[in-house]
């Protein structure tokens, strides 16, 4: 509801930060090219100065890992060639079996085929997880903050302060890692997640490789298109298209305009090509979320086994999904937290690739509780999310959290015909203006370059904030009880009560239910002294409707409505 009606208010001097607002208002900035530089190569150079608050993202990759697993489990020697199946073909398999002709994706028939002296052992996640958990810990030690993406691959941000630079705090780490009995650690770092990854699969065994910032295109640039495959975002069928069209590195695809990627690939594909150009977003971590996110189950009495766990955890991590849907969200890294009666806590963060569903949120809780058993019955699970992004971002459906490549590819048929900029996402931003708080990004792209919305800016609408703002606005008249025009004078004081008002050409005049103003708008007053003073205004008609309207002397107009 308004305030109510008052006649004076408080003469405030505001600034307004220079934006990319249009005429029209319509948000015109985009992300700028990532300019090619050199990459770096294993150990011999250092990362070039970082931006002030820029983070980099420190990859922490162990090659084979379900493989090690299995040979801890089964207490095997490392030299014997073994091979991990999943579904019938291999999942993973040790140099051994590599070096007689084994490989990923073979079925099993043929690999024992290739290696006939081949041990095969089923894949078992929940023991991939629980062999992972003693490298987490040992990462810890060295930087809190450790997000596991999978079992054998996590991230964290770089500790280079600290330790004397990434180049150091790399080797470091991997000198703890190797002193913990982990022998084979490779370690990459980069401005995103992804270049990140792809640079530790590039370093040799207890080394690292070091992306200088802003030259990830570069680095990627090389790498063939398989590696796409690898990011759980991205199919086979992808990849295995891209080939055939002759597009062979990342660099190719990379060289491909964006519009035409969304055109022919969907949402999917521009996902792709951003990772190929280095235009990732994910980094190893993000802002603590306010806590009414969360979502916590009680259990009474205590669990003690996995299974009832989860099973009675699920119905939990449903309504944390939905609820973060029903604001437009979804959470791409989560801590879980786990109490026991005893007064035992235990929380790991988890990191995905994409964002966390259900199904995932309880497998990551499976893998935890398998890692770290509690000495006592389990009294609660909390779901905290970490990093949260715009579900538009992610590019799923306009409907439901399931992607819809209909929908996908009507709207890149529409882009294809009225242009790259004539389809865009909205988003909030902060502001003082009712336009310069929204923000459009093209479909398909990163939104880049929005003000953050929790700074005071002072001088703004009070809440709540009108739903409807007109791209011009309209032109109105506001008169008093006698019928004369209102207008206010150079001290911010008006001539007359509104009495009726007509919002636009295209409506009737209606009477003044309730109102409150005038809030005088001072702006960059040192710019242009001899502007008149502008004021707003806020009426409500008897239909319940209500609009926000400024005044420049006696020339009124409507910016927007409050539906």
């Amino acid at each position: 509801m308004l305030p109510e009606s008052s006649t004076t208010a408080a003469r405030t001097r505001t600034t307004t930060a220079k934006g990319t607002i249009t005429a029209k208002g319509t948000v015109t900035a985009k992300a700028e090219a990532v300019a090619k530089t050199e990459a770096v190569a294993p150990k011999k150079t250092t990362a070039g100065a970082k931006q002030p608050g820029e983070r980099r993202v420190m990859a922490v990759w162990f090659p084979d890992w379900p493989v090690i697993a299995a040979l801890e489990a089964e207490n095997l020697p490392s030299h014997l060639p073994v091979a991990v199946i999943a579904k019938g073909e291999v999942f993973a398999c040790s140099v051994a079996a590599r070096t007689e002709g084994v490989r990923r994706g073979m079925r099993k028939r043929d690999a024992s085929a290739r290696c006939p002296e081949l041990i095969v052992i089923d894949h078992n996640p929940d023991l991939d997880a629980r062999a992972f958990e003693s490298a987490l810990a040992t990462i810890e030690v060295f930087s809190p903050g450790v997000e596991a993406i999978r079992p054998g691959l996590c991230a964290l941000t770089v500790p280079s302060r600290y330790y004397g630079g990434e180049a150091q705090a790399a080797a470091l780490l991997a000198e703890k890692l190797v002193s913990a009995g982990i022998w084979d650690v490779r370690i990459g770092i980069a401005d995103d997640l992804f270049t990140a990854e792809q640079a530790a699969r590039a370093a040799s065994v207890q080394d690292h490789v070091v992306v200088q910032q802003g030259s990830g295109t570069a680095f990627l640039a090389g790498l063939p298109i398989g590696v796409l495959a690898t990011d759980v975002n991205q199919s086979d069928e992808l990849v295995g298209l891209l080939l055939r069209m002759g597009i062979t590195t990342l660099g190719d695809f990379a060289r491909l305009p964006a519009r035409d990627v969304l055109t022919r690939f969907g949402l999917s594909g521009a996902n792709a090509h951003r990772l190929a150009s280095g235009r990732s977003a994910r980094k190893a971590s993000g802002r603590i979320v306010p806590p009414e996110r969360e979502q916590q189950v009680d259990f009474a009495p205590g669990l003690e086994t996995i299974e009832p766990i989860a099973f009675s955890t699920r119905q939990t991590a449903d309504r944390f999904v939905a609820g973060l849907g029903r604001h437009g969200l979804v959470c791409t890294a989560i801590t879980i937290e786990i109490s026991t009666e005893g007064g035992w806590v235990r929380s790991r963060r988890w990191a995905h690739p994409r964002w966390f569903d259900s199904a995932d949120i309880i497998d990551r809780l499976r893998w935890q509780l398998q890692a770290d058993p509690p000495p006592d019955p389990v009294s609660s699970v909390r779901l905290l999310p970490t990093e949260l992004e715009s579900i538009g971002d992610q590019g799923d459906g306009l409907w439901g959290s399931a992607p819809d490549e209909k929908i996908q590819r009507g709207i890149a048929r529409v882009q294809g015909m009225i242009g790259f900029d004539g389809v865009v996402t909205a988003q909030l931003q902060g502001g003082r203006e009712p336009a310069d708080r929204q923000a459009q990004t093209p479909w398909g792209e990163q939104p880049t370059g929005l003000r953050p919305t929790g700074l005071p800016w002072p001088g703004s609408l009070p809440p709540p904030a009108p739903t409807r703002i007109y791209s011009q606005p309209l032109p109105a008249v506001v008169l008093d009880a006698e019928g004369q025009p209102i207008k206010i004078t150079e001290r911010g004081a008006i001539t007359g009560e509104p009495a009726k008002f007509r919002p636009s050409k295209d409506h009737r005049f209606a009477p003044v239910e309730a109102w409150v103003g005038p809030w005088p708008i001072d702006e960059r007053w040192w710019e242009e002294p001899d502007t008149q003073l502008r004021a707003r205004f806020q009426l409500v008609a008897p239909d319940g409707s209500a609009w926000l309207l400024i005044v420049c002397g006696s020339d009124w107009h409507t910016e927007a409505r409050y539906d």
